[in-house]
């Protein structure tokens, strides 16, 4: 779904307040990764709880996949870039996602699903990012979609640059998901060298780039590959713009904070304790995942 561009000028541009480095850890039933945006940065995020970068041609590092587990209380949103994994859940809803397809599960008041790789061999690799509900709808009906490569909007500048809009809207082109209430940014940026992309940002939304092939800069500073740059929060500022000496590729990502207090006990998140509580009693009397 190629789309027309609109020209999004930027003219205070967002500088870098962090870059932050990954942890290596593992998920699931062994699967490797490397989590970027990890709980200390929770509020910092805000509406954004996770994300997760997974890449590897060793099938021992995915193979196991991610055997049923439960959420309750925010949204997950895979892109894969690279790789097949089959989705299953209690609501009823399967799908397969594929290379440059993303799927968007809404957990709402509870979901027991699985994703487990649909190959023994080749490259996966992708994204994981968790964006909080806001308290309201918390408890609402779980939603999945599956999107593939065609079902994206996409666009190209005049000078190259290649963006799929995953969500929210760029340069006029809406993507394929939007949420009132966290008003969720997602692209896939691919510079050629030498070029250079600007991205419209409301002030007060939270952001970062996270460059995963390449190196970015981003207001003179340099953000090497398998780094996340957290852009600082200025009133006078109206967007962001990344440039790349050579080839470069980044996720771009903003939202609206929900500004709610924010309790977490693994794949339960919510806003008091008490509904942490609630939560893992329904899932421990195997109410969680029960279509109402």
């Amino acid at each position: 779904m190629t789309n027309t561009p609109e020209v999004e000028a930027v003219s205070r541009p967002r500088q870098v307040e962090q870059i932050v480095v990954g942890k290596e850890t593992s998920d699931g039933a062994g699967v490797k990764l490397t989590r970027v945006l990890t709980g200390s940065l929770q509020r910092r995020l805000d509406p954004y709880l996770m994300l997760d970068a997974f890449g590897s041609d060793d099938p021992d590092d995915y193979i196991a996949g991610f055997p049923d587990h439960p959420h309750r209380g925010f949204e997950t949103i895979t892109y894969m870039l690279a790789g097949n994994m089959r989705h299953r859940d209690s609501a009823g809803h399967e799908g397969l996602l594929g290379n440059g397809g993303v799927q968007w599960m809404t957990a709402g008041r509870g979901v027991i699903h699985s994703e487990i790789p649909q190959q023994e061999e080749g490259v996966m690799e992708g994204f994981q990012l968790w964006l909080n509900l806001p308290a309201r709808d918390k408890m609402c009906a779980p939603w999945y979609r599956d999107f593939g490569p065609a079902d994206l909007p996409r666009y190209t500048t005049a000078e190259g640059v290649a963006v799929t809009v995953i969500a929210g809207v760029s340069h006029g082109v809406s993507g394929a998901v939007t949420r009132d209430a966290t008003a969720p940014l997602y692209l896939d940026i691919h510079l050629p060298a030498g070029t250079r992309f600007a991205q419209a940002l409301p002030s007060g939304h939270n952001a970062f780039v996270y460059v995963y092939r390449g190196e970015a800069d981003i207001a003179g500073r340099a953000v090497p590959s398998q780094r996340m740059a957290i852009l600082a929060n200025d009133a006078q500022s109206d967007g962001v713009v990344i440039e790349a000496k050579g080839e470069a590729r980044v996720i771009l990502v903003a939202g609206q904070p929900l500004g709610e207090p924010i309790a977490q006990y693994g794949p339960f998140v919510m806003n008091t304790q008490e509904e942490i509580h609630q939560a893992m009693a329904d899932y421990r009397d195997g109410k969680l995942g029960a279509i109402a």
